[in-house]
């Protein structure tokens, strides 16, 4: 278990992190989300002791990062799939990480299997990688103590869809095994697949947290969006129960529940070609509780107030 309690850390005047509180459970897998510079990054490398806090503190199974004994046995990390050095191979990478952390050189065998690394790739020197094959070598290297925790700062970076399929069921079947996940992504999408807690940061402070179905349903309206044959009846009907309805795109968005928009098309007997829910989703909730750290939203401000802004 991960347990954040409090955390600050100031730059001079500027606050990268300010008074963070999370919990993150074993089983689970917690999605870290926040535009740029909102201090996940920050937060990630305090937890594993790259950078002091200014105030507050972590704890990864009950103790500090630092008195863990042979962390890598119970902490997996990957910050920078790129801090490793170029003129290494990935095979040899993996021995050396092997060799800091007490895994047997076996186990090197093992992860470059589970993370599909081929001989061949594996005899390549770093330089010649690219960035989808570093993510791999660095999800590797995390794994190789075989640790009860992850923490992951954008492990799908570089991924082709494959692989960030093949991520998704690592990270799942890790989680399944009891083990716990923190993992930081811009691929919205993909969070909220795989996701079971979220935490939601902007400019250093966490704007929202919890159980990502109770927090998705928070946001959620009877909204849908539906296609008929004749949209025009459609949207008639939908005005005659009291509904709104309005064109969208090649169909008509309802202010009602999906299941109630079916039911309304075969009481008039209407043919429907695409019924779904219109609701917002994991994006529109993220933009929503960030739209003040957002850079596209300042640069309008900036634009608005001072000419150009560039």
């Amino acid at each position: 278990m991960i347990k954040v309690e409090g955390l600050t850390k100031r730059y001079g005047q500027f606050t990268a992190v300010d008074d963070v509180s999370f919990t993150c459970r074993p089983g689970r897998i917690t999605g870290f989300l926040g535009p740029n510079g909102a201090g996940k990054t920050t937060t990630m490398r305090i937890m594993v002791g790259l950078t002091a806090p200014s105030a507050g503190s972590v704890t990864i199974g009950g103790h500090d990062y630092a008195a863990i004994p042979n962390p890598g046995q119970h902490v997996g990390v990957l910050l920078d799939a790129s801090a490793q050095h170029a003129g290494r191979t990935g095979r040899e990478v993996l021995s050396l990480g092997a060799r800091m952390v007490g895994a047997p050189q076996s186990r090197v065998d093992d992860m470059l299997a589970m993370v599909s690394l081929s001989d061949a790739e594996a005899s390549r020197r770093l330089r010649n990688y690219s960035l989808g094959m570093r993510q791999r070598l660095g999800i590797a290297s995390a794994l190789l103590g075989d640790p009860e925790v992850l923490i992951l700062d954008e492990p799908a970076n570089g991924l082709d869809p494959a692989g960030i399929r093949w991520m998704r069921g690592l990270l799942k079947d890790f989680a399944d095994r009891g083990g716990t996940v923190l993992l930081s992504s811009h691929l919205l999408n993909e969070v909220e697949l795989i996701a079971d807690e979220m935490i939601l940061i902007g400019r250093g402070r966490i704007v929202a947290q919890g159980d990502k179905r109770a927090l998705l349903d928070g946001t959620r309206h009877d909204v849908t969006l539906a296609t008929a044959v004749d949209n025009d009846a459609l949207a008639a009907a939908a005005q005659r129960r009291g509904w709104s309805a309005d064109v969208a795109g090649e169909g008509v968005r309802i202010g009602a529940a999906p299941t109630e928009v079916g039911r309304l098309a075969v009481d008039e007997r209407i043919v429907l070609s695409d019924l779904r829910s219109g609701a917002s989703g994991l994006e529109d909730l993220f933009l929503d509780l960030t739209a003040d750290a957002q850079r596209e939203g300042n640069l309008a401000g900036a634009t608005t107030e001072g000419g150009t802004g560039l």
